[in-house]
């Protein structure tokens, strides 16, 4: 009840302002000059603050909406996610020097055998107007002393739930790069004891950064299947830095011929 008291409130007096202001602009041209002067100044001033508000409002409204799961998702699919850090801001947005087995969130790892981690990891707001996702993922790597260095993500429950081997698993990237570098993707299921792996190569020099994991060609057990991740795998990872803009999961049954 108080919060309509207040709205209501708060309408009534945007309408006097707004009156105010109309008659003082019909009112113009018959005005004294001293009061020209005084009503210039009162109208500049009220003019910087909601240009202000107008501009910081313009930029933030044109931002990927917090929380958006939006994207392009092929005929037939059965299940599609954008992990977390893609969407929501997190409670510790960077960090440097990262050590292997260090996590990002809830669903990224990084892994690397470095002596020395010159090596940061950092979430970034998207601001382009082609981003649908609202944040990225920023790693900058310096000297680098190791043979191998991976991004892990821990899909979802709800990835395996229903998996078969007629299933078609896509991942789909938006990848920015200071210097050429090749990137790997890998797939991992867990099936008892076992854990079914395919690797794929991201085409970054493509418009549609785009890898599908075809099940058809595995040996996965349907019956035992447990969880899945992602490897994300840099090669040769020095002196660059990678962007990644977007990171989105999808799965469909292959078509039935």
């Amino acid at each position: 009840m108080a919060q309509s008291r207040k709205s209501l409130l708060q309408w009534a007096s945007d309408r006097r302002g707004v009156r105010r202001w109309k008659r003082a602009a019909q009112a113009v041209h018959g005005m004294r000059i001293s009061q020209l002067r005084s009503e210039r100044a009162r109208a500049r001033k009220l003019r910087y603050w909601l240009n202000e508000l107008i501009s910081v409002a313009d930029n933030r409204l044109a931002l990927p909406m917090i929380g958006s799961n939006t994207f392009s998702k092929p005929h037939g699919t059965d299940w599609a996610w954008r992990p977390a850090l893609w969407r929501e801001p997190l409670p510790v947005p960077g960090m440097s020097s990262v050590q292997s087995k260090s996590t990002l969130g809830r669903e990224v790892t990084l892994f690397h055998d470095c002596q020395h981690s010159e090596l940061t990891l950092r979430q970034l707001r998207n601001q382009r107007e082609a981003d649908l996702a609202p944040f990225g993922l920023r790693m900058d790597v310096f000297s680098f002393d190791g043979s191998f260095l991976s991004l892990v993500l821990n899909l979802p429950p709800e990835a395996v739930q229903g998996l078969t081997r007629r299933h078609l698993l896509r991942m789909d990237t938006i990848v920015e790069m200071e210097k050429p570098l090749e990137i790997f993707a890998r797939l991992n299921i867990k099936h008892g004891p076992n854990t079914e792996q395919i690797v794929r190569e991201l085409p970054l020099h493509s418009d549609e950064i785009m890898v599908e994991f075809d099940l058809a060609y595995s040996n996965l057990n349907e019956k035992r299947i447990e969880r899945a991740w992602i490897d994300l795998i840099f090669e040769n990872p020095q002196m660059s830095q990678v962007v990644l803009r977007d990171l989105t999961f999808s799965r469909r049954p292959r078509a039935e011929f």
